[in-house]
């Protein structure tokens, strides 16, 4: 519990005992990345050797509470009664003690009375607004004592809870409603200021918050100082490690995102033999891995993918899926768990999928199941095996019927990221059966469902429509559109959202050089050939088009390293 590098971050407390004191730090490092549970454990610890502190009493309703990756709605009613009762009963032990705290700490436990304000669960609109309560009570803190850097980082987190994921709005670029975006990221940027100034490492969950305001806006690459600071903070802290790709993919660093990934991925192996049993971090490490999974993907490296995606399923056992009342924990690992199609069909793996025996349990294993009957679908009509293909396709659309409409994978319905897959596999089947401007029909929509899907990092639908979409209208002839779709993808047009955009992915940088060549043009030409060649040295196959569902091409068309 004790021998992990979390970095160098101390917070003083009020307490007699050094004991308790590096329990507590250990305790706030582990929830500052989101390891809360673990956290917990620390606190605990640290009440072992002084009973009497206040403030470890705060830490441990901290802890048990909801936080960025886990909102008060997305616990079960189980699992929200006992938080809810935990944080609550800490919350008043921490207020009862309260006389030998410091200001500061008396505080901030007040402000997190705000937050806890029933021993038990509560209406969702009640949940929020105990959200909103805690955000006011936390601006007040700051107001108070604006030079503390945990009261900016606890007040930066407070604000970004009341709209989780909706910070911005992906269409304008603009504040989401209701958003205190701008407000938090003010905080943010002074706290990396003053310290700055006074010649100091900034605050480790500062940095880590800096990257979720931005990654979602239209200037990600603003995070990019921060992500590359976090990265060597926190040596054993896994998502600390992560963190710095969700910069680094949106600005098309994509092996930064990658030594990102191998870094967090090292040190969450070191965390899971020593857990054992497993907790809700579980989904962090899939989560990071899942990353990883994605921006090898946008590489053309097929290997680390599928090794990533590999790995995911040896942590999702059925034991795993089938947890109790712990609902985001099962169902978002078991999305994790389907992504190793995404992985086969991105890498055009047409027999490894058909031969691939079908998941027995389509109850348990949802998401799995239906990326299973797409992938088999797209591969049959790939290979021409149109009876084959219709088959899955019907398998497809049955089991999505099956699946509850509440049922999430990240922010968005399952059926939602699914009706992507409807509209390629549509488009797919058509396309190869020569039915062409259907096909263009189905995948243009696809694009659009996309587009139109709630933000989350990777997205959640991993291999990008406008890839097949434009491999298919090149196919054919028609080059102009493709063109576009290619500028779209790669942010070159500045036509569609900023999280929709691949800079310099290998993938459509080949299909905008292929549609150049073809038109004649060479004032653009040298520098994509420039970038086009740097990024097939990365990859690990030969390129040959934006998708492999693309089964034509001139042999000059072909990038090989």
């Amino acid at each position: 519990m004790d021998h992990f590098d979390l970095g160098t971050y101390r917070r003083p407390i009020s307490t007699f005992s050094a004991e308790t004191q590096r329990w507590f730090d250990i305790g706030l490092n582990w929830c500052y990345g989101f390891n809360h549970e673990e956290g917990i454990k620390c606190f605990e610890k640290a009440l072992e050797t002084d009973p009497s502190c206040a403030f470890v009493h705060w830490g441990i309703a901290y802890a048990a509470g909801p936080f960025y990756n886990l909102t008060w709605k997305e616990h079960g009613k189980d699992e929200a009664n006992r938080a809810a009762r935990r944080c609550f009963d800490h919350v008043q032990l921490a207020r009862s003690k309260a006389a030998g705290a410091s200001l500061v700490e008396r505080r901030l436990i007040e402000a997190l009375s705000a937050r806890f304000q029933q021993p038990h669960s509560v209406s969702a609109a009640e949940f929020e607004n105990w959200d909103d309560a805690y955000a006011a009570a936390m601006r007040q803190v700051y107001r108070d004592f604006p030079d503390d850097h945990d009261v900016m980082a606890l007040t930066v987190e407070a604000l970004m809870m009341r709209t989780v994921r909706r910070l911005w709005n992906l269409k304008t670029g603009e504040p989401a409603p209701n958003s205190d975006v701008l407000e938090a990221l003010e905080i943010c940027e002074r706290s990396i200021r003053l310290s700055d100034e006074a010649g100091a490492t900034p605050h480790p969950a500062i940095l880590h918050l800096h990257i979720h305001l931005l990654e979602m806006s239209t200037q990600p690459e603003r995070g990019m100082r921060s992500a590359e600071r976090l990265g060597t903070m926190c040596p054993d802290a896994g998502h600390m490690n992560h963190m710095p790709g969700h910069i680094h993919v949106l600005c098309g660093e994509y092996e930064k995102a990658k030594l990102a990934s191998k870094k967090a991925v090292r040190a969450n192996d070191l965390y899971l033999a020593y857990a054992g049993e497993p907790t809700y971090y579980l989904l962090g490490c899939c989560h990071d891995l899942h990353l990883m999974m994605f921006t090898c993907m946008l590489l053309a490296q097929y290997r680390p993918a599928l090794w990533a995606a590999d790995k995911v399923r040896s942590l999702v056992t059925r034991d795993v899926v089938s947890i109790p009342e712990r609902p985001k924990l099962t169902q978002t690992v078991e999305g994790y768990h389907a992504m190793r199609s995404h992985v086969q069909v991105r890498f055009g793996r047409w027999r490894e999928i058909i031969d691939e025996p079908m998941n027995g349990e389509p109850e348990l294993y949802v998401l799995s199941t239906a990326m299973q009957h797409y992938a088999k679908g797209v591969a049959h009509a790939t290979l021409r095996e149109f009876a084959a293909a219709e088959r899955e396709r019907h398998l497809f659309n049955r089991h999505v019927e099956t699946i509850p409409p509440e049922r999430r994978f990240l922010s968005n319905p399952t059926r939602a990221s699914l009706a992507v897959g409807a509209a390629l596999l549509e488009g797919e089947l058509a396309y190869h059966q020569g039915r062409h401007d259907e096909a263009y029909k189905h995948l243009r929509r696809a694009v659009e469902l996309d587009d139109n899907l709630s933000y989350t990092e990777p997205w959640a639908w991993m291999h990008p429509p406008r890839h097949a979409l434009a491999a298919l209208l090149l196919d054919h002839g028609h080059a102009a559109e493709a063109e576009q779709v290619y500028r779209d993808d790669l942010g070159l047009s500045g036509a569609v959202q900023r999280c929709a955009q691949h800079p310099d992915n290998v993938w459509a940088l080949h299909g905008l050089v292929e549609c150049l060549k073809r038109r004649g043009e060479t004032n653009e030409l040298a520098g994509l050939q420039a970038k086009l060649k740097v990024a097939i040295a990365k990859a690990d196959m030969a390129i040959t088009s934006s998708c492999l569902c693309r089964t034509s091409f001139e042999a000059g068309d072909c990038c090989c390293h």
